[in-house]
């Protein structure tokens, strides 16, 4: 073989072999830098920019993708120690032409967080209230999601300013009491009379109790590698004692059924979608909230658990899709009518 033509050879792979090599050392040394990227990655591939916006001394980490234009634009609230990426798998399934916001909730990633805030599920409408103000997303009324603790917070958002919500739509949320009493809410409160506000299982310290915590939350069984629970884990456990704050905080009394004690005020057209299988938020709590919300539909997800909009994002975009068209084609007919 030809000198030159092997020294390239030698270059190619060399040039390969790097990314590869970086690609195996993060996997089993930094799984957590892994997922970071993985976000990354798929936010600059969906089009969803993050930016921030400042109330006072208060900073609001969010990310977006689109303009407000004719359609009323979409707010997205995410669930318990979670951040705004969950929304991606969803995102994937909705239009470009769409003005998509989801932002981190007080606390969480990139948003400010202080041990003198209001973590309450009140006290963090007010400070949704103030993001809105602040990107001046409620010129006109806008459409809300929320899921779980963000669904709580999204319904208890729509009774309180009912003027800027055109619809609304609820994932599993929480703040029910719910009829059937599962397994879960039977554990925390046994935890919360023994004081092992430690155990806590959607507060996990180590890969076998992010395992435990997934089957928990989903249907569907992932099969995780280790090193990604690892990195899961990793990315976590500096967060685990806000982690802890917060959920006393939403589970106390004024915040456990903040949802049921407003939703009669929601007027909003209101969409429930719920997983069958859910075993952290009972899905009677559908029936609860189609009870009181004079305009609303319920969509019940077989073979589907708490974790939604990650075990079945293109039914849930579906779903919300239609949901959206059919809300915003009948307020049209009503103005030209």
């Amino acid at each position: 073989m030809d000198l030159d033509v092997l020294n390239m050879f030698v270059i190619a792979g060399g040039t390969l072999a790097i990314p590869i090599l970086a690609f195996v050392a993060s996997f089993l040394l930094w799984p957590s830098a892994l997922i970071k990227i993985y976000y990354w990655y798929w936010r600059r591939a969906l089009g969803m920019q993050v930016r921030y916006a400042n109330y006072d001394d208060y900073r609001f980490c969010f990310s977006y993708r689109g303009r407000p234009g004719f359609k009323p634009s979409i707010l997205m609230l995410h669930g318990f120690s979670a951040h705004k990426d969950m929304w991606l798998s969803v995102v994937k399934f909705l239009p470009k032409n769409l003005h998509l916001v989801c932002v981190d909730m007080p606390g969480h990633e990139g948003t400010t967080r202080s041990s003198l805030d209001d973590y309450s599920v009140n006290g963090q409408v007010k400070r949704i209230h103030q993001f809105v103000e602040c990107i001046k997303l409620n010129r006109k009324p806008f459409h809300l999601i929320g899921t779980s603790m963000g669904g709580n917070v999204a319904g208890v958002y729509a009774a309180q300013y009912p003027a800027e919500i055109c619809s609304l739509s609820l994932v599993c949320p929480a703040g029910l009491p719910y009829p059937t009493d599962n397994k879960f809410l039977k554990r925390l409160r046994e935890l919360k009379e023994s004081e092992r506000i430690d155990r806590i299982p959607l507060i996990p310290s180590t890969p076998e109790e992010m395992a435990d915590m997934l089957k928990l939350c989903s249907y569907v069984r992932f099969k995780v590698p280790q090193q990604i629970l690892q990195g899961l884990v990793d990315v976590r456990i500096p967060h685990n004692e806000f982690y802890r704050k917060l959920f006393l905080e939403i589970t106390d009394e004024k915040s456990r059924h903040a949802l049921h004690e407003n939703m009669s005020k929601i007027k909003a057209p209101t969409q429930i979608i719920w997983g069958k299988q859910d075993q952290v938020l009972d899905v009677s709590g559908a029936d609860v909230l189609a009870k009181s919300i004079s305009d609303c539909q319920v969509h019940i997800l077989e073979n589907c658990g708490h974790s939604v909009v990650v075990e079945r994002p293109r039914k849930t975009a579906k779903l919300i899709l239609e949901f959206f068209a059919l809300v915003h084609n009948t307020e049209n007919n009503k103005k030209l009518a």
